[in-house]
């Protein structure tokens, strides 16, 4: 991390996971655990937890986000919903791109670029995900994918919007398999999506933007991976739903 330029920030993606009840039950649970957090501290929810955790959240220094978000702003697109729906919600932050979109509802490149302009121009903060599979990585590609990922979502998006941008490298290969990336593989991957920014708009606007790591960090890894330079947080699955495993991630970062 170097939180001199930018901001660590620990965001929980729950994905299909807690009832309205079962989620105002867990937030109490993390609330005074992450109270003094020297990090953004952020749970990204279902839709259909989003009042109960945003209700939960009143008070405290826990930021609510969404976990996808719909390119237009209205129309006959059943199931889905707008940047502005979720802002009226109290939502701050929205998972875009995730490998579980890409992979299970055909989510591509093109859609995630055009779901983070939706997000970025109703003020929402956008968590892009990108991230290489085994067979890319072992073919020599994760350089390529990386930067051509993270080009692509932020293609028209303009530099004073970087504010509101976090990328978060998931390897597709160590997403809920256990398997995660070593600190030396998951700085590398951070500093190939802030090459990419550097490339785009500039070393000195790429410094400051926050390029969390995901992909299997818990309460046994966040340290070591978070003391590498370019890992500036994390986006966490499984552990998020444990308050006393969250919380633990939550201090290695406010370290």
């Amino acid at each position: 991390m170097k939180k001199s330029v930018r901001k660590a920030v620990i965001a929980g993606n729950w994905k299909m996971n807690n009832t309205p009840a079962q989620t105002t039950e867990l937030i109490n649970a993390m609330k005074p655990l992450v109270a003094q957090a020297d990090c953004d501290v952020v749970l990204c929810v279902p839709f259909i937890d989003i009042p109960a955790a945003v209700e939960a959240a009143k008070g405290s220094n826990i930021k609510i986000g969404a976990e996808n978000v719909h390119f237009k702003a209205s129309g006959a697109y059943t199931g889905e919903v707008s940047a502005e729906m979720l802002k009226a919600a109290g939502v701050e932050y929205v998972v875009i791109g995730h490998s579980e979109r890409r992979t299970y509802f055909g989510e591509t490149d093109q859609t995630v670029n055009l779901r983070s302009l939706a997000a970025l121009n109703a003020g929402l903060k956008a968590i892009i995900c990108v991230g290489e599979t085994l067979e890319q990585r072992e073919l020599g590609y994760t350089e390529t994918l990386l930067k051509f990922q993270t080009k692509m979502a932020l293609t028209n998006v303009k530099e004073e919007q970087l504010d509101n941008v976090i990328i978060a490298y998931e390897p597709v290969w160590a997403i809920g398999t256990g398997v995660t990336a070593t600190a030396d593989q998951a700085d590398e991957g951070n500093g190939f999506v802030r090459a990419a920014i550097a490339e785009a708009y500039g070393a000195e606007a790429a410094e400051k933007v926050t390029v969390q790591y995901g992909g299997s960090m818990n309460d046994g890894n966040a340290d070591e991976l978070l003391s590498k330079v370019n890992v500036d947080g994390g986006l966490i699955g499984g552990a998020s739903l444990k308050a006393d495993k969250f919380a633990a991630i939550v201090k290695a970062a406010s370290k």
